[in-house]
């Protein structure tokens, strides 16, 4: 299986959006400070994950919500609006 999912980081509050195939393990990454980009953010919180089948779809499914500000608007209404 393979994974979209959003983290939060606790530090800033910032999310970033990413794709996995081992979800558990990524997050084990990204807390450890293993992604360049984001380590200075550390710690993070999983707060959203889709679970796909297809490698393909899944990795379209990260890139349409890195790209499209309104795609990543509508997810972010569902995730964090309570």
């Amino acid at each position: 299986m393979f994974y979209v999912y959003v983290l939060k980081s606790l530090k800033d509050g910032s999310t970033y959006i990413g794709f996995t195939q081992d979800l558990e393990l990524r997050l084990e990454q990204h807390n450890a400070g293993k992604t360049k980009s984001i380590k200075h953010k550390t710690p993070f919180e999983l707060v959203y994950y889709e679970v796909y089948f297809d490698k393909t779809i899944a990795r379209k499914r990260e890139l349409k919500l890195k790209k499209s500000s309104y795609e990543k608007e509508k997810l972010f209404e569902r995730i964090f609006s309570k």
